[in-house]
């Protein structure tokens, strides 16, 4: 039997350090049939050299820069693939990762899957590091993972594998974001009704504490968009009329975890603000309550 096609896609912008490690780990898979989408985003460095080393075996585009998620809506345009995986051209996936995964989405029948994540930690003495990767609420097997991506977030991208066919190809990536637009993406195919499994495991590697990182290591940015993400995600549980006192909750909540996990390392406005949104979230929860 003919196996499923998996498009990989990745971004990439002036990664000349990683992209070749990225690709390079997507030829290596265990499983074999395989599409590698790179789409370059206007680089200034080296990395489009690197990418043309692999023109036969792998799909590839360049322009001028639009940014991380313009380049994955391209690349969700040109892929061919059955199921989608994600990567970015500065992270890697290790051997197993698909050929695991795909097995557990056709045993399940489930739209996504998602598993566990290593850092690899860049230290400033030069000295790498590889460490699991636990973000509050958000790591392991949750009942309802709607609820917990709508309070805590998600995992990094490379840690799903998607069928295509759960992907609302118009709407893509929000080429408005700056950052959280992984939580922003999953959330609306989770919204729109995709079925999701979680597999234990570490099958891909995210790096940490390097120059290519400087968005989210800017903590106010990223908890400004983070508070964008959610109230998206009200805007469009409205739509769908799935606005259940639970993810309204999760909603109201993740405002006031992400002001206090994070209020030493942003602004003080933005903390206001955080906790202004968790005030009024809880508010209008109230009020529902009431009815």
């Amino acid at each position: 039997m003919t196996k499923k096609l998996v498009s990989v896609i990745i971004p990439c912008f002036n990664a000349e350090t990683w992209i070749e490690e990225a690709i390079e780990s997507c030829l290596n898979q265990t499983y074999s049939n395989i599409e590698i989408v790179v789409i370059d985003d206007g680089s200034t460095d080296k990395s489009l050299d690197i990418i043309k080393k692999y023109k036969d075996k792998i799909v590839w585009e360049t322009g001028v820069n639009k940014g991380a998620n313009h380049a994955r809506n391209r690349g969700l345009a040109l892929s061919q693939g059955d199921f989608i995986q994600l990567l970015d051209a500065d992270d890697f996936l290790l051997l197993e990762k698909i050929e695991r995964q795909i097995k557990v989405l056709e045993e399940t029948c489930a739209d996504v899957i998602y598993g566990d994540v290593y850092y690899q930690i860049h230290l400033s003495n030069g000295e790498v590091k590889l460490s699991p990767v636990d973000l509050l609420g958000a790591t392991g097997f949750h009942e309802d993972y709607l609820e917990t991506v709508l309070c805590y977030g998600c995992m990094p991208c490379q840690a799903y594998l998607i069928r295509k066919s759960a992907i609302n190809c118009e709407e893509g990536w929000d080429e408005n974001l700056k950052a959280g637009q992984n939580r922003d993406f999953i959330l609306s195919i989770l919204i729109d009704g995709a079925t999701i499994v979680y597999q234990p495991g570490y099958y891909s590697v995210y790096r940490k504490n390097h120059s290519n990182k400087t968005i989210t290591s800017n903590k106010t940015l990223l908890a400004y968009y983070f508070a964008l993400v959610s109230m998206k995600a009200e805007k469009k549980l409205n739509m769908h009329k799935k606005p259940s006192k639970k993810y309204l909750r999760a909603i109201a909540n993740s405002y006031l975890i992400r002001a206090n996990r994070d209020r030493k390392q942003i602004t003080f406005l933005c903390y206001i603000w955080l906790v202004f949104l968790f005030v009024i979230s809880h508010m209008k929860l109230s009020l529902i309550q009431e009815v």
